[in-house]
């Protein structure tokens, strides 16, 4: 069988943001490389004023349904690996934390809890975040259950670094 990600082209602007500048396209865990691909770019977001970051979140999580679902045609699979942008979204949104409580960028150890923490809710999907995978399609239903994750990511690492003393 043909393998899908022969059908993408890192020169189609969606491609490449689907497949988070080419993360996607790793050969493993590409889900996991993308999350740490939008690492660097969360360190530039969470300078912005708090309205800002909200706002690019929210453009990116919309125009978001759109990169997935051009992307997911061109490979004809509805929700390939290679596509990551909904993984980008998701940890910026689960990192919302750290400039909504004026957390200094460089304190790792959020950083580091929040990757973990939006790897296991989008890895393990516990319900409702399985159910919305399951019966959500197109680029909407690609996006959705990352970005419900990253709600659920974000509320854990609260309490996580409440718990913790940060």
């Amino acid at each position: 069988m043909n393998d899908p990600r022969t059908r993408i082209s890192l020169v189609n602007p969606w491609h490449l943001l689907a497949t988070g500048f080419g993360s996607g396209l790793s050969p493993i865990i590409p889900g996991t490389i993308g999350t740490l691909a939008a690492i660097p770019f969360f360190l530039l977001l969470a300078q912005l004023p708090l309205v800002a970051y909200i706002l690019l979140v929210v453009i990116a999580s919309i125009i978001g349904i759109k990169i997935c679902q051009v992307t997911a045609d061109d490979m004809g699979v509805h929700d390939h690996g290679s596509i990551v942008w909904d993984e980008f979204a998701g940890f910026w949104l689960t990192m919302l934390v750290v400039p909504l409580y004026n957390i200094s960028v460089w304190d790792w150890h959020w950083t580091l809890a929040g990757f973990v923490l939006f790897r296991f809710f989008d890895m393990v999907k516990p319900w409702p975040i399985s159910w919305l995978d399951k019966q959500v399609h197109g680029g909407f239903g690609i996006m959705i259950d990352d970005l419900l994750a990253g709600v659920f990511s974000a509320i854990c690492l609260v309490l996580l670094g409440h718990w913790a003393g940060w």
